[in-house]
């Protein structure tokens, strides 16, 4: 049960955190073109488990509770690869191949690089891993 309650609160802090930066990037950006919003969530997403995942292989911190509830709950509601698919898909059945294939290509190359970039920034001075 407590397991639970880690992950339904992170959850909800990241769900709103997305919502919250979301809204802004939408107002800061065109939203009909490239989903900016959904694009920058994804990567910050992916540089803050990167380098939540190099404390841990560094320092061994954080408890399993501790894990479960930033990298389940917070950054499983933070991150936002289901808009992703479908704001792809939405891209793709408006005919906007290029910005599709555009989308989701670097979603996957830089949120991959966020991770790493992350990770090697968490390790900094530590023997390599």
């Amino acid at each position: 049960m407590k397991a639970i309650v880690l992950v339904g609160l992170g959850g909800g802090i990241g769900s709103i955190a997305r919502y919250l930066i979301g809204d802004w990037l939408r107002y800061a950006t065109a939203p009909d073109r490239f989903p900016v919003a959904t694009f920058v969530v994804n990567i910050v997403g992916c540089l803050i488990a990167g380098m939540l995942a190099g404390m841990i292989a560094r320092y061994d911190v954080l408890s399993p509770q501790v894990r479960l509830f930033l990298f389940t709950g917070l950054l499983g509601g933070f991150t936002t690869f289901s808009a992703f698919g479908l704001e792809t898909t939405l891209l793709l059945r408006r005919g906007e191949i290029q910005t599709a294939a555009t989308y989701a290509v670097a979603s996957l190359v830089l949120g991959i690089a966020a991770v790493w970039i992350g990770y090697r920034i968490a390790c900094l001075g530590a023997p390599s891993a």
